[in-house]
């Protein structure tokens, strides 16, 4: 495809407008966490059991973002980047307006339509229309707002739910949204492949169905309250569909993710990794606001607040990774790392009404470091030793596998939090928090069995590659 000729204008303010594209996503990823009591309070619902408003968008997200380089060469980039954002915004209407939660997930699951296809659309566009030359510097200035958006987002939460209503932290999106409308049809080039390449509709098929009968038997067993011989159908349902898509891959010359991409053992270690190792970290932002306000009776500002540092110091760890990395090896590192994560997300166990104030920000802030180095590390061996030509599709599974463990973490989560309270009782809720923290912790440290079958010599080749998760939009944390 010929690079574009863009005008000085259009070339000044595009990656402007990916980043408020990214920002936005971001930041509604992230807000919704500290409001999910008062919702559950409006909508006459258990605070405990809202995580189907948290797992409805990250699921659509997962499910759609291998379509989106497809969808996008074959309605054009412009076309499909408005709608987006519009899907977004209509989305972001909805949910405020929403009487009932069923209503209120549906409307996250238009949010989640949007939200996938931004993010991967408007890279592919900042790929093809500046040369490799300017790539690192505009990448990393659409970057920067995905990282303040985790930063503001549960303070933000917080704040509007106190001062207003919990509504306005979707109501915020609407006039954000217009202007990303109007600039799209303004300053995004319509970019199309000529010759589109086939799309492996019924491997996609096979993958989401897989997916969402694994996430509603999750589901099952919190919120929904499933009979286990459903659950168990469910469960059985979505890994035949997992697998017999594999199988097809295997012989499919166009498979939505090559089965191919395994035969790199730091690939399969990674993304294997990357699946059990983010139970944990993916239930952390569900988890601990609830813990604060529910548990501890906190107010949502101050919940917010607390969840601050978790982002802080992740942002501050970045730095610090590379050459921690290149000390240690990414298997002595992982594997550590892996298991001091679990042991502090067991030890927010620990946390009662007695403890200090200060403590919760020294604590989160550890916390947020070393998942901050777990992210790094997990993401980079995973792509290091892919060659060019798998690089898209490598980076692609990685991003569904990201999106689908935090969906996955949540919703594991969600269900060892009920099934405690249902065994200590309605007024033993802090109990089941720390019950539910101790195996969350203990099921993120089982993941350094899969880091350990990392080959010793893994990355002690430099490759650009390893820098590329962290220079992704779609895939820094």
């Amino acid at each position: 495809m010929p690079t574009p000729t863009l005008d000085t204008t259009t070339t000044r303010w595009l990656p402007w407008l990916i980043a408020v594209a990214f920002f936005m996503q971001s930041l509604d990823a992230t807000i919704v966490n500290t409001a999910l009591p008062r919702m559950a309070a409006d909508l006459g619902e258990n605070p405990l059991r809202m995580q189907g408003v948290v797992i409805a968008y990250l699921l659509t997200v997962a499910l759609l973002i291998p379509a989106s380089g497809w969808i996008s060469d074959r309605f054009g980039s412009r076309r499909v980047f408005f709608t987006a954002i519009a899907l977004f915004t209509f989305g972001s209407l909805l949910c405020a307006l929403a009487p009932s939660l069923n209503l209120l997930i549906a409307a996250r699951v238009i949010q989640g339509l949007g939200g996938s296809l931004m993010l991967p659309v408007g890279r592919l566009v900042i790929l093809r229309v500046y040369p490799r030359s300017e790539l690192v510097r505009i990448l990393s200035f659409i970057t920067i707002p995905g990282l303040i958006g985790p930063l503001a987002g549960p303070a933000l939460g917080g704040w509007l739910v106190e001062a207003v209503s919990w509504h306005w932290i979707f109501l915020i999106n609407l006039p954000v949204g217009i202007l990303g409308c109007l600039a799209t049809r303004r300053l995004l080039p319509d970019l199309r492949s000529p010759l589109p390449q086939r799309f492996d509709g019924l491997g996609f098929l096979l993958f989401g169905t897989s997916m969402i009968l694994i996430s509603v038997a999750l589901e099952g067993l919190g919120e929904l309250h499933l009979p286990h011989v459903r659950v168990v159908l469910l469960l059985m349902g979505g890994m035949a569909c997992m697998v017999a898509y594999w199988l097809r891959a295997l012989h499919h010359d166009q498979p939505l993710f090559s089965a191919e991409l395994f035969r790199i053992r730091s690939f399969a270690v990674g993304i294997f990794g990357n699946l059990f190792a983010r139970l944990g970290s993916g239930a952390l932002p569900f988890l601990i606001p609830l813990l604060f306000q529910v548990g501890l009776g906190y107010s949502p500002t101050q919940a917010g607040l607390l969840m601050m540092p978790l982002a802080l110091s992740a942002m501050l760890a970045k730095p610090i990774a590379g050459p921690l990395i290149g000390r240690l090896g990414y298997r002595r590192l992982l594997v550590g790392n892996t298991l001091l994560l679990g042991c502090l997300i067991a030890s927010l166990a620990l946390i009662g009404p007695g403890t200090p104030f200060v403590w919760l920000l020294i604590h989160l802030g550890i916390l947020g470091a070393v998942n901050s180095m777990q992210f790094t590390a997990m993401n980079t061996i995973t792509l290091i030793d892919l060659h060019d030509q798998q690089a898209a599709s490598g980076n692609s599974l990685l991003s569904v596998v990201m999106q689908l463990a935090m969906s996955f973490g949540v919703a594991c989560a969600a269900a060892l939090l009920s099934g405690f309270q249902d065994d200590y009782g309605d007024t033993e809720v802090l109990s089941a928090f720390r019950a539910t923290f101790l195996s969350v912790g203990a099921l993120s440290m089982l993941a350094a069995a899969i880091f350990l079958q990392a080959s010793r010599e893994t990355g002690r080749r430099v490759q650009p590659l390893a820098a590329e998760p962290e220079k992704s939009a779609q895939n820094v944390e």
